[in-house]
């Protein structure tokens, strides 16, 4: 669902400056207070700790937070560590620290152990809470009825006996409590392992998520998704406007295509994996804007009982019979937290005035960081948060 070509996938770490200059406050902090005086060394023990952590690399680096392993488990602690910790005489505590593991038994001076001091600058906000989605797991795919043989002896989708259809089957659950709905779609999913495993933990079950045919272990990250709570997408690959320079692989839908062909090619792809209620574009500027080309996929689309979902380039085209949506907006053409948060309010200025707004974006860690914020508050500021199914013209 992406009118773009995704650039390179890039964790940055803790800005080293900005942690000293954080590490400079504290010992300032400790300077002015006469009280910090005996918890001096653990002050100094604790800072010493956060730099090796930050010369070595901390796969949570980003965080507002410094996590200090403890190198010898058991170790009395350094003298006064408990009172460097007190506030001064404003009332201003340096630093905080959580989630201490003790020696099981002992004191609560005892050294911590086994585990990590947590250190929290002032001002970071609380980690998120892991989300429990046991209730919200979709049914395994596939579902008896739904499927018919393939390229290789692998399954595509079908319309049941019964007439339903895999958009409706996979689809996830909606019931509307009257507000304003937002549906948002991320994608480029199945390629960055570490990228995928937090879009499908951490966001809401109700983003819908959508995956590259060409990832290794496609259907395991779609069960993922779907025990997770999430509705989800294949992205078909569709020629851009600037191919082959810009190329999106081996089984890309093709605008001078015979219709045979691009049929051929769409069989392989939707037998990558089972699941899914739906296709959406990925790329394909030129392609989507040519007729001929595009009532050819809608046929494909409609036969074997799928969605269509785009980002917007194909609004233009009927759903012939399908299940249709279209991106009112990418929230991440531009890579920039405030950026993407004007973004995320125009989509909740659409749903205002028209009931529902659909977005689109791509898994870069600021798009599911700025994402995941934005959706906690989005009920107390009077809107609903829905899957992409839910705003789909029928």
């Amino acid at each position: 669902m992406f009118s773009k070509k995704p650039q390179t996938l890039a964790y940055a770490g803790m800005n080293a400056q900005s942690a000293s200059g954080g590490a400079n406050a504290l010992m300032a902090a400790a300077l002015r207070n006469p009280a910090l005086s005996v918890g001096g060394a653990a002050l100094m023990f604790l800072l010493a700790g956060a730099g090796v952590l930050m010369a070595a690399g901390d796969p949570h680096a980003g965080d507002p937070m410094v996590r200090m392993p403890v190198t010898q488990p058991g170790a009395p602690p350094p003298p006064g560590w408990k009172e460097a910790l007190a506030p001064d005489t404003m009332g201003n505590a340096p630093i905080s620290v959580s989630d201490l593991q003790l020696t099981p038994g002992a004191p609560a001076d005892t050294a911590p152990i086994q585990g990590q001091a947590v250190i929290s600058f002032p001002g970071a906000p609380p980690p998120l809470a892991p989300m429990d989605r046991t209730a919200q797991a979709l049914p395994p795919a596939p579902i008896a009825g739904l499927t018919s043989p393939g390229p290789g002896g692998a399954a595509l989708p079908a319309i049941g006996p019964d007439g339903r259809t895999p958009a409706d089957a996979y689809a996830r659950p909606f019931h509307s409590n009257g507000k304003p709905r937002i549906a948002l779609v991320i994608g480029g999913l199945g390629l960055n392992a570490k990228a995928t495993r937090e879009a499908i933990e951490q966001l809401p079950a109700d983003v819908t998520l959508s995956f590259v045919p060409y990832a290794d272990g496609l259907q395991g990250w779609m069960d993922l998704a779907r025990q997770n709570g999430h509705e989800v997408l294949l992205e078909t690959p569709m020629e851009p406007a600037d191919y082959p320079d810009n190329d999106p692989g081996p089984y890309t839908l093709l605008t001078g295509a015979q219709p045979k062909d691009t049929l051929g090619k769409l069989d392989w792809l939707m037998s990558r994996a089972t699941g899914y209620f739906g296709l959406t574009n990925y790329l394909g500027s030129k392609f989507v804007t040519n007729e001929k080309a595009m009532s050819t996929l809608m046929l494909g689309v409609r036969q074997h009982g799928l969605a269509f979902l785009d980002d917007g380039s194909a609004s233009h085209t009927p759903g012939g019979g399908a299940p249709r949506a279209s991106a009112d907006r990418v929230i991440d053409d531009q890579l920039a937290s405030d950026a993407i948060d004007s973004q995320l309010l125009a989509l909740e200025a659409s749903a205002l005035q028209n009931g529902q707004a659909l977005g689109s974006g791509f898994a870069y860690p600021v798009t599911l960081e700025e994402v995941t914020r934005w959706v906690a508050a989005l009920p107390s500021r009077g809107y609903q948060l829905a899957p992409a199914s839910a705003v789909m013209h029928r």
